[in-house]
């Protein structure tokens, strides 16, 4: 055990924060600490960094804070430096613990110092500039980059991806994940904490619950144990009541007296769970159908370029009723332009693109979010859905988390975040069957999000949308549309697939060109577009298309497997005839030939296998979706 915390108390100005917490750092665990702002983390990060300590508990046994040993501790904080008149370069070499500057050691240390300066993004000519030269965000990463170079036991850190750009963030995940000491970690950002830690602590009413996991299987293993205590709760109250009932009953009877007073005993000792706080997010578990189907191809372009003053993109492309389709790329790629193309808010500048017949569009961005009325929530939202009952109305509402006095307020006093919320709300009640949306999720806390997340998952209309919540993007999307200068690429899987994609191209290994092979197929499948323009879309046009590549990467495995197994089984049987046909055979001597017999019979047995598996797979990809 590298650091525990047990029975914990801190109080501040007479408020108390953390109660009686047990916490705790096996080996080089990478750890998250989740909770609701104000939960306390960050005071939690402060008493493992020993800027504050543990209150007095005299009914406490031992110290409440031990240790196998000392560890070093490093502390991210969002106020990186005190002094900022020193270059980078003398800030970052200053903690170097090496000052032989001929030694290994040393070499070692700036080569590090060299990949994590340039990994968040930084040019090495950056190095002698002074600290003060660079904004908030870029000196809370050289102070990352510093304590990353220390090496601490136990490195903590708060909210580490804020003022990261996508990019940074994933080179970032990827070193952490090869990062060899403890890390603790209070952030926002669902994705990286998925990507990166092994355990996360909830901290909730000041007290500390661990889960083993990403935060994923947090969420979901939390869900399952507020069902368990939710259903025991119920059931302990169907008991006293039934004890109760009982008691009532017979409490006048003199024969049922003692019955009735053991009954009610029973009743009192009952230690009744206490039902545990729902904040969740609500969870969509039906459908949201669009009220009108609409056409099967939803949107068709040709040589479309888009932007304002001169092109930004040239797009040749068709989306299909039913995608969910994520759109990702650099700042000034073109994304929102071509969403607002798309939806018809500003034209192109040359080529073609047409909307399917029948198909109604819902558009958002930010500014869709600037509301101004004095109405309450509920009776801004009954105004534009008249025919619904005031039953329906707060339903509808509750569903979105604008139950009980949420639907009082007026939508004047809304937050940004909130009135977003209630124009997507409305966006979706009204049933468009293509949903055009740019950073939906933009200042809305994780319970908002999640419920946002499960009502666009169960939404069997189209979706083009923008995010940079990789979280969302992740879940939402089924496909991803990337927009790289002045180039635009289609990817026909979701976003986690495409990075892990990403990742194996960049080693150079040979499912980088699997990947390659797999798009050159999907290219044989789409509709006719100009060789000059096959670079700029990559597109899986029909299920077709992608059946055939499918079925084509399968069959790469069955054959060469298939020959295997024939080639093995042909060589031991010339084996095994020759023996029986020896005369070494007919005079009963020993088969100097068995244990090679047996080893070739054991690779044959394993070709076999291998084939199976390959037949299965072509089975499945063949034949999978009819069975279901």
């Amino acid at each position: 055990m590298l650091y525990q915390i047990i029975d914990g108390t801190v109080s501040a100005g007479g408020n108390l924060i953390l109660s009686h917490i047990d916490f705790e750092i096996r080996g080089n665990e990478k750890i998250a600490v989740v909770g609701s702002n104000g939960a306390g983390k960050t005071t939690l990060l402060r008493l493992i960094a020993g800027e504050i300590s543990l209150d007095r508990d005299d009914k406490r046994n031992g110290p409440g804070i031990v240790s196998a040993r000392k560890p070093t501790v490093g502390y991210l904080k969002q106020q990186a430096f005190g002094e900022k008149d020193r270059t980078v370069e003398e800030e970052l070499l200053s903690s170097c613990p090496y000052k032989d500057t001929y030694s290994v050691e040393r070499f070692e240390y700036e080569r590090e110092y060299d990949t994590l300066f340039t990994g968040f993004g930084f040019h090495k000519r950056d190095k002698i500039r002074k600290v003060s030269d660079f904004s908030g965000g870029e000196q809370t990463k050289i102070a990352l980059i510093g304590l990353l170079l220390q090496k601490p036991d136990i490195l903590l850190l708060d909210e580490p991806t804020n003022h990261l750009d996508i990019q940074t963030i994933e080179w970032l995940e990827q070193y952490m994940k090869g990062y060899d000491k403890s890390v603790v970690m209070v952030s926002h950002d669902r994705f990286f904490l998925d990507q990166t830690v092994s355990v996360v602590y909830e901290l909730s009413g000041k007290r500390l619950t661990r889960y083993p996991g990403g935060y994923t299987h947090y969420r979901e293993e939390k869900k399952k144990a507020i069902r368990i205590r939710t259903k025991e709760h119920e059931r302990q109250l169907q008991e006293i009541n039934r004890l109760n009932a009982m008691v009532e009953r017979f409490k006048n009877k003199p024969s049922k007296a003692a019955f009735a007073r053991a009954k009610k005993k029973a009743a009192e000792k009952i230690q009744l769970v206490e039902k545990p706080i729902e904040d969740e997010g609500h969870i969509f578990t039906g459908t949201i159908e669009p009220a009108i189907l609409g056409s099967k191809w939803v949107f068709e372009s040709e040589h479309l370029k888009i932007g304002y003053d001169k092109p930004i993109s040239e797009l040749t492309m068709r989306i299909r009723r039913g995608q969910k389709i994520g759109i990702l790329g650099p700042n000034g790629t073109g994304k929102t332009t071509f969403l607002k193309t798309v939806a018809g808010l500003i034209p192109p500048l040359s080529g073609e693109y047409s909307i399917g017949n029948q198909i109604t569009i819902g558009y958002f961005d930010q500014h869709s979010a600037e509301l101004s009325s004095s109405k309450t929530v509920a009776e801004h939202f009954h105004d534009l859905f008249p025919s619904l009952t005031e039953k329906e109305v707060r339903s509808i509402l509750g569903a979105y988390l604008f139950g009980g006095k949420e639907a009082s307020k007026s939508v004047d006093s809304l937050s940004g975040g909130e009135k977003a919320r209630l124009v997507l709300m409305e966006l979706l009640q009204s049933r468009p069957n293509f949903l055009i949306l740019d950073e939906p999720t933009n200042h809305m806390d994780i319970r908002v999000k999640e419920t946002l997340e499960s009502a666009f998952m169960t939404y069997t209309g189209t979706i083009l949308f923008v995010s940079h919540d990789r979280y969302f993007l992740n879940r939402v999307a089924e496909s991803i549309l990337l927009f790289e200068e002045q180039s635009v690429f289609y990817y026909p899987f979701g976003y986690e697939h495409y990075i892990e994609r990403s990742r194996v191209a960049e080693t150079g290994e040979g499912v980088a060109a699997r990947v390659k092979a797999e798009e050159q197929a999907l290219i044989a499948g789409m509709r006719a577009v100009p060789k000059a323009e096959r670079h700029r879309l990559k597109e899986l046009s029909t299920e077709e298309a992608y059946m055939d590549w499918k079925l084509g990467l399968v069959f790469e495995k069955l054959i060469p497997a298939r020959e295997r197994v024939g080639e093995l089984t042909e060589r031991l049987e010339e084996i095994k005839m020759s023996w029986l046909e020896s005369q070494d055979f007919w005079n009963g001597q020993e088969w100097l030939e068995a244990p090679r017999y047996d080893e070739m019979l054991m690779e044959r047995d394993k070709a076999m296998e291998e084939w199976t598996r390959w037949c299965m797979e072509w089975f499945e990809a063949a034949f999978g979706e009819e069975m279901i």
